[in-house]
């Protein structure tokens, strides 16, 4: 099956945007980018959300080298450029059957999971083995979250912690049971 990844920074108060999207809290803080750079190495895709597919796009340049699916209902395949129809997918598959997919079609093994609902609804679904999260030392008060509601409490081990610069944090956390 495939082993789901969350890498991600949020707020001190849990939130990885402004309620608008925005980012701008988040580049006051130097990022760890040859960190990232092993990190995503090692993962066969990404799965995101459309709005962090929007937020990536409006950034420009396609930031990313490994396939890509946006889950969402209100895309279709047509409202992808052209210019990222080889690389980017779109699915208003459920996550369990995607994760088979994917695993099944394309051979991935790993997947970066990024995005506030879409890390959510993998969470419920059971489908996350860890989750790598930078906290930065600022509280914006209102946002997106990283995580939302669940059925039941979700058992995770602490297997990382370090302070970084500026003040930051980094957890790594792996779920109780998750195979490695």
């Amino acid at each position: 099956m495939l082993e789901n990844h969350v890498y991600t920074a949020t707020s001190l108060d849990g939130f990885i945007a402004r309620p608008d999207g925005s980012l701008d809290w988040l580049m006051q803080f130097d990022p760890a980018q040859q960190e990232y750079e092993t990190f995503i190495a090692g993962m066969d895709g990404i799965v995101m959300g459309r709005s962090t597919y929007q937020t990536v796009h409006d950034f420009g340049d396609w930031p990313y080298t490994i396939p890509a699916v946006v889950l969402s209902t209100s895309l279709s395949p047509a409202d992808v450029p052209a210019a990222l129809r080889d690389k980017v997918e779109v699915s208003a598959q459920p996550v369990e059957a995607l994760c088979r997919r994917l695993h099944a079609e394309r051979g991935w093994r790993t997947a970066y999971v990024d995005g506030g609902r879409t890390v959510q609804s993998f969470l419920a679904a059971g489908l996350i083995a860890q989750m790598t999260i930078f906290t930065m030392p600022v509280l914006i008060g209102a946002g997106r979250p990283l995580f939302g509601p669940i059925d039941a409490d979700m058992q995770w081990s602490l297997t990382e912690c370090a302070p970084l610069a500026m003040g930051a944090a980094k957890t790594v956390w792996r779920r109780a049971g998750a195979a490695r």
